[in-house]
């Protein structure tokens, strides 16, 4: 039988590293991950770091996994993409220096050196934090000086990823959207960005397209990795983008990423803010669309962290099963989701329940309760966008690992009172979103979209109380807080 042609697609998430081996019709052939390692940084309360290096090792032990699953395959290609606001810092010689995730905050404490938010919110479509970017390359500057005395330039991962197979330095535009250093309507670094935090233009790689050929890959990682030296380097983009291309939306159509965090994205023809500055807008991998956002903060990770409480033996099937026979809900939680209208994010959350506790409480109970709490999460940030930017359709778009609860999706379908669409990848959203990626840039056909399941809203009213439930518990624990 001849060799199948195949991409590599590299994943590097919040939580987990992720390699997968696909056709070109986005069927997976071999697929293996493990957990990013990552080290508490002592120079800073809220600090954490990866080693470059390591989590090299671990990409490359994890491709070679996946390649052998694979079987006989050429590789035409790899491709990247990773969690946003997660950067590598190089020195002069292109060693890696530090790596910091998106969940690194080292720059909280220097947030006061931007004076006009505003501003800052008018060009970068986010109201700056020490989530970003630029606030973490302050921290180092402030506090690790001999990194910063290293340092001469940054890359997202994912581009980090790229560079270290072509050795082509570079940042993708919507990774570079996540920085606080780019111009979101102008598509461009921005020196006057660069003024505020006092960061030199010097630092900023060249910009480039997502689906672009970077170049082949190193002679060195063609060996180690047993490929051919033909394979192409594509530019990926960030995750929540390569998720939401293998739903293949329209300019206007709503899609609901539910991973580790769930964004809730309009792509939009338009750059759009919110007057408020509640939201987020950035670029797609496209060259004219935007994305504009909400995000519902830590909510997949929830459930599957209260999956391995309740069901550690147990698959998703057993779950819904169980959730299917609950006859009534005597359980809401508020489990730190966020919300665009709420200035800070909860940081106290549980389940509240009558008491004493009745001999009916069952952990289904428990893990609908979460479900409820990342659907009526979902559904507030959904109408914070609605109300910037309305959304005419009957339906949205979802994909990810969280909506492979059915309960799930029809909660959010009767929460919204619209359909909820998914297609057939939408358990491997970005590694299908790498494949729609790399055949545009080979010029090869792209599979046909295939439409899984269409689930409609139940009536509204069956829900209305067990909201305000879920909102009277929320107010409980804000008010812990207070």
């Amino acid at each position: 039988m001849a060799a199948k042609e195949a991409y590599i697609v590299i994943d590097i998430g919040t939580g987990n590293v992720r390699v997968a081996v696909a056709a070109t019709d986005g069927k997976i052939l071999g697929i293996d991950r493990c957990d990013i390692i990552y080290h508490k940084d002592t120079n800073y309360p809220e600090a954490l770091y990866f080693d470059p290096a390591q989590l090299w090792e671990q990409v490359s032990g994890l491709t070679k996994n996946a390649l052998k699953q694979a079987g006989d395959v050429i590789v035409l290609a790899l491709t990247a993409t990773s969690q946003r606001e997660g950067i590598v810092l190089l020195d002069k010689d292109g060693n890696s220096l530090i790596g910091l995730p998106n969940i690194d905050h080292r720059g909280r404490e220097w947030e006061h050196i931007i004076k006009d938010k505003s501003y800052v919110y008018g060009l970068t479509g986010r109201y700056p934090t020490s989530l970003f970017s630029a606030m973490k390359l302050v921290g180092i500057r402030e506090k690790r000086k001999e990194i910063w005395a290293a340092f001469t330039t940054f890359l997202s991962i994912s581009d980090w990823v790229e560079y270290m197979l072509s050795g082509v330095v570079h940042y993708e535009h919507s990774q570079a959207s996540e920085t606080l250093f780019y111009d979101v309507a102008k598509k461009d670094w921005s020196a006057d960005l660069c003024a505020v935090f006092d960061m030199d233009t010097a630092i900023l790689p060249k910009l480039t397209h997502s689906g672009t050929i970077l170049g082949t890959i190193t002679k060195s990682q063609a060996a180690n990795l047993d490929i051919s030296t033909d394979a192409k380097v594509i530019v990926g983009g960030g995750d929540t983008q390569l998720a939401i291309m293998s739903t293949r939306p329209e300019t206007n159509d709503v899609v609901i990423v539910s991973g580790t965090t769930t964004p809730i994205i309009k792509l939009t023809g338009t750059y759009v803010t919110d007057v408020q500055e509640r939201t987020w807008t950035g670029r797609h991998t496209d060259e004219n669309s935007f994305m504009f956002e909400a995000n519902a903060g830590v909510t997949g990770l929830n459930y599957q962290r209260l999956k391995e409480v309740f069901y550690p033996n147990e698959g998703y099937d057993v779950i819904e099963k169980e959730l299917g026979e609950l006859k009534s809900q005597q359980c809401v939680a508020s489990l730190g989701s966020m919300l665009a209208d709420e200035k800070s994010a909860l940081t106290l959350g549980g389940f509240i329940f009558d008491a004493p506790v009745s001999h009916t409480l069952t952990r289904a109970d428990f893990v609908w309760a979460t479900l409820w709490d990342i659907a009526c999460s979902i559904a507030e940030n959904y109408n914070t966008l609605n109300s910037v930017s309305a959304h005419q359709q009957d339906y949205v778009w979802a994909c990810g690992g969280g909506v492979q609860s059915y309960t799930l999706r029809k909660l959010i379908a009767s929460l919204l009172n619209k359909k909820v669409m998914i297609r057939d990848s939408y358990r491997q959203s970005s590694v299908v979103g790498g494949v729609l990626i790399c055949n545009n840039a080979l010029g090869k056909q792209q599979p046909p979209p295939v439409t899984l399941e269409v689930v409609e809203p139940a009536p509204q009213d069956d829900y209305k109380t067990l909201y305000a439930d879920w909102k009277n518990t929320r107010s409980h624990f804000k008010k812990m807080l207070s």
